[in-house]
């Protein structure tokens, strides 16, 4: 049986989305630092294809043996940066992710800080609350001894 021209269209498309992404798209090439380092970008990369059309009979030459074919095909890569893998002798390998990228990381990152920070004014709260109750109770005492010596 003879290849359908949608065919033809459909391998032109996957053949060229093959040449646009490869591991290197993904898993960028190393970069190494003078001190040693070792940086390698790493990226999300997302594809999408489409490929369509139609047959049709010819009106004028009804007798044809084939119908002609119209059709289409189209495909769309996006490549974002998702962070950097960073391997030093020091501190190991560490996945340093690019800002505005993870939104919960940096929520989670913040939740110490803020933990401490209500800690904080809860404690000085308790302490002023302290405070005021030794006040009262100095001025209680003032009054009560203010009472005995009358």
């Amino acid at each position: 049986m003879a290849e359908h021209p949608i065919q033809g269209l459909m391998k032109t498309a996957m053949e060229s989305i093959k040449d646009m992404v490869d591991v290197n798209t993904i898993v960028g090439d190393p970069v190494e630092t003078p001190d040693g380092t070792v940086i390698i970008p790493i990226s999300r990369v997302t594809f999408g294809f489409a490929a369509g059309g139609g047959d049709f009979e010819s009106e004028e030459e009804p007798e044809q043996l084939g119908n002609s074919f119209g059709g289409g095909s189209g495909a769309g890569v996006s490549v974002k940066p998702v962070g950097f893998l960073v391997c030093t002798q020091s501190s190991g390998v560490k996945f340093l992710p690019v800002e505005g990228n993870l939104v919960y990381d940096r929520v989670l990152d913040l939740v110490p800080q803020v933990l401490s920070k209500i800690q904080a004014m809860m404690s000085k709260k308790q302490q002023q609350d302290e405070l005021e109750d030794l006040a009262q109770t100095a001025e209680t005492q003032a009054a009560q001894s203010q009472q005995l010596q009358v």
